[in-house]
């Protein structure tokens, strides 16, 4: 059986759902169980809170694999109870930014950390280091319900954006066989965007007439300071603004895990339009 984590998160809930789509036993990790409608009949809720490991004493019984999420001081003691219970892989979601080594970055040294306990933890290991996600997109939510301007941030960056669901399918791969163990996987979407290209598709999908506009730093410093910790805030305008990462590199890993290219923009924006009513 697979345990996944983050099991309500955009990414984790793609796991899940190809984890029952092939055909195994999965378990998802939820805060509170149970959650009424939230999953597929046949796939079993567990409880569990990744900043406290001795909430997951009862949900390895089973388990095999585990798809965990990043940046938990709590790993290093969850991954030990894990192997102690009989886990035997682990697929890490970590991000591209891990690579640098950078530690003064707050993102990138959660994530950095979160790596070497798994690397360290005695089981088979795959980390998956993907660009920024698609999904990504559904926090313009409010702006589309506002009105049909979205002034965003970060004007001139090009992103090689994944789907969730291809991040899934190669993470369910890395599940299910050993092929990938020790390895760093950094898969990306088809295509490098930026946010106008992505507001123009979004635009065409949702037959609506919008207006993208660049956001100046210190108004998106504002903004997102509303909502996100400083030193996250800091660590996304080191990303963005002093060029510290480029996630523009377009890779052929989903394709070579997968058998088939990763999913379009606007293939996601057309699964998704429903969400920006």
């Amino acid at each position: 059986m697979y345990l996944v984590t983050g099991a309500t998160g955009n990414v984790g809930s793609e796991v899940v759902r190809a984890l029952h789509a092939g055909g195994e036993d999965v378990a998802a990790l939820v805060r509170q169980t149970p959650l009424a409608g939230a999953w597929l009949a046949g796939v079993e809720t567990r409880s569990g809170d990744l900043s406290d490991a001795t909430t997951l004493r009862d949900a390895w019984d089973g388990i095999q694999a585990l798809f965990l999420l990043p940046g938990y001081d709590a790993t290093p003691t969850i991954l030990r109870d894990a192997r102690a219970a009989g886990v035997q892989r682990v697929v890490l979601l970590s991000g591209f930014s891990a690579g640098s080594g950078d530690l003064s970055n707050a993102i990138t040294a959660y994530m950095a950390r979160s790596e070497s306990a798994v690397r360290d933890a005695g089981l088979s290991w795959t980390i998956l280091r993907p660009v920024a996600f698609m999904s990504n997109a559904l926090r313009w939510r409010d702006k589309l319900r506002a009105g049909d301007v979205l002034r965003l941030p970060f004007a001139s960056v090009r992103t090689a954006s994944i789907d969730p669901f291809d991040l899934a399918a190669v993470a369910v791969a890395a599940l299910r066989d050993d092929r990938h163990n020790g390895q760093v996987l950094s898969p990306t979407g088809p295509a490098s965007l930026l946010p106008s290209d992505q507001v123009s598709t979004l635009a065409e999908v949702l037959g609506r007439d919008l207006r993208f506009e660049a956001q100046p730093n210190d108004e998106a410093r504002s903004e997102m300071l509303k909502t996100t910790p400083p030193a996250y805030v800091d660590a996304f305008f080191d990303f963005y603004v002093a060029g510290s990462l480029d996630e523009s590199q377009v890779n052929d890993t989903v394709v070579e895990i997968t058998g088939r290219p990763p999913r379009t923009f606007e293939e996601w924006a057309r699964r998704h339009a429903t969400d920006f009513v």
